[in-house]
């Protein structure tokens, strides 16, 4: 998968590596350099800024100081909490950071030989539906000598420092991180779906019912390598604002851990089989924890057998990372950010699905039947000029995973854009036979529609029965421009593909016979 992946900036790695070694100099990206320009576009850092590399800020550097752990990342100055998190939740997953991180033991510092240095990294995100190489050199910002953004505890582990600087140089500049989302971070490191989970508007803590389903679908998800976070949503004023629960507004915690953990002692425990849904996190700032119930030192966990104890590896110690009761979750955190690593292995002991990639845009142009940013469903005259995408499910009852995500922009924030479209799609079931475009949105049955969101990517999972489906991937308002990736995943294959024409090309023959004057539309409810 790496060797293919794509030098951005057209900047070849070991090239660029072997001409340093060889002129005995240290690499000076030209393309992200050491200026305010690639910090700010707007707001200064707090301070005056120094570019130092690893070997100026401390004696012997590493990548990795004793591995890799969840534990070794903390916030910098700016608000990059989203960033942090991410982080720690790839750290988590070895699959994942080692094809963030390509050829780390060869990246790692190499004390003994040091004229094998060059200064020189370079790291791989999904960007876009395309791995992408990024090139960097290790000059990194400090304020009096230490780092502002993403760094570890450790004052000699830099591989979240560097990661970082690959991504804001990505994003063109450190500020343009401030902001972000987890999941959009999560997704450039593994080329997962995400779905943005409302916690508040699910009011799942209401439901048994409800939270028993989301609970097992999570637990799911974690324990097939996909990769969860969460918030409090916050008004301006209140962004990081520390509630007397411990939890923070407005800031990006990592899930560490689901599990069902085993309540009671000795075999006893064993027998009865009497579990609580748990849920671990860890504040990116590595300090303030939740306070409540099953916070480290709280009177809960007497009900907890030993043996468990240790296998959940309880510590009490403000580090960051604390458990809370999935009720509590629920209840407290608004939403959550769910990013799923998709099957598509033929090869797979788990449910393996066929996927479908198509990108697009949302054009405009005067000529109705050619203009395609149409704008959503409530905008009845133009609805049906966007793009349309046809797959079948040829099953008696499928499910299909529908993921679309706009293009990241957060390049352009230096210019003043750069901020998501508000986007979604519609699912429309049609005939059987149909092969040219929908232009009567009246006839034709709307099965399932997506939220609406100025997000970079917006999620659903529906069930839907045999049949011919027609998926429509819109702005919110008419005549807004962008481009899109839609990705659809179905358990057998679903030929989906773009419709193009509007009807049948003429032929020789049309003018003795014309095209069809009326069509007919049966649906069966039931029988």
């Amino acid at each position: 998968m790496f060797s293919s992946a794509v030098p951005y900036k057209n900047q070849h790695y070991h090239d660029l590596k072997k001409d340093c070694i060889k002129d005995q100099k240290l690499f000076e990206d030209p393309e992200f350099p050491a200026t305010s320009s690639s910090l700010y576009f707007r707001k200064p850092p707090p301070g005056f800024v120094e570019w130092k590399r690893p070997g100026e800020i401390c004696q012997e550097p590493y990548l990795f100081v004793e591995g890799i752990s969840s534990h070794d990342l903390n916030q910098g100055v700016v608000g990059n909490c989203w960033f942090v998190a991410a982080c720690s939740c790839l750290a988590l997953k070895p699959n994942l950071w080692k094809k963030v991180i390509p050829d780390h033991k060869e990246q790692e510092w190499d004390h003994k030989h040091p004229a094998e240095y060059a200064g020189i990294f370079h790291f791989q995100f999904w960007v876009f539906g395309e791995w992408v190489d990024v090139v960097v050199d290790d000059r990194l910002p400090t304020i009096n000598g230490e780092l502002i953004y993403c760094h570890s505890k450790e004052n000699n582990e830099f591989w979240s420092a560097l990661v970082e600087k690959a991504y804001a140089k990505l994003a063109g500049c450190y500020e343009s991180l401030e902001g972000g989302n987890t999941g959009d971070a999560v997704v450039d490191f593994s080329g997962a779906v995400s779905e943005l989970v409302s916690l508040e508007e699910g009011a799942f803590y209401k439901d048994q019912k409800k939270e028993e389903q989301l609970f097992e679908d999570l637990l799911k998800v974690y324990d097939r390598g996909g990769i969860i976070s969460c918030s409090i949503k916050a008004e301006p004023h209140e962004i990081e604002l520390k509630m007397s629960n411990g939890l923070v507004k407005g800031h990006a915690y990592s899930v560490t851990a689901v599990k069902k953990v085993r309540l009671g002692h000795g075999l006893l425990a064993y027998f009865q089989n009497d579990t609580i849904p748990l849920i671990r996190m860890r504040n990116p700032w590595g300090k303030t924890e939740w306070k409540g119930a099953w916070s480290d030192s709280s009177e809960e966990w007497s009900k907890v057998g030993d043996t468990e104890r240790g296998n959940l590896g309880i510590t009490v110690a403000d580090d960051g990372e604390f458990w809370m009761s999935f009720t509590d979750w629920c209840k407290f955190f608004t939403e959550a950010d769910v990013c799923r690593l998709i099957n598509t292995s033929m090869i797979s002991v788990h449910k393996t699905w066929h996927e479908v990639v198509h990108f697009g845009s949302w054009t405009k142009n005067a000529e109705p039947l050619l203009n395609r940013c149409g704008g959503c469903s409530n905008h009845r005259q133009t609805f049906l000029q966007n793009p349309q995408y046809l797959f079948d499910i040829t099953k008696e009852v499928d499910e299909v995973l529908i993921s679309l995500q706009q293009k990241d922009l957060k390049s352009l924030r230096k210019v003043g854009q750069g901020e998501n479209l508000t986007i979604g799609f519609s699912v429309f079931k049609v005939e059987l036979n149909r092969k040219y475009r929908m232009h009567d949105i009246l006839t034709q049955e709307s099965v399932v529609t997506s939220t609406y969101i100025n997000a970079r990517s917006v999620f659903l999972r529906a069930t839907l029965p045999l049949g011919r489906y027609i998926i429509f991937p819109t702005t919110f308002r008419p005549l807004t421009l962008g481009d899109f990736m839609l990705r659809v995943f179905t358990d057998v294959e679903s030929g989906c593909r773009e419709l193009i024409q509007d009807k049948p090309k003429i032929r020789c023959w049309s003018s003795f016979f014309g095209y069809p004057q009326v069509v007919t539309h049966v649906y069966v409810h039931g029988a």
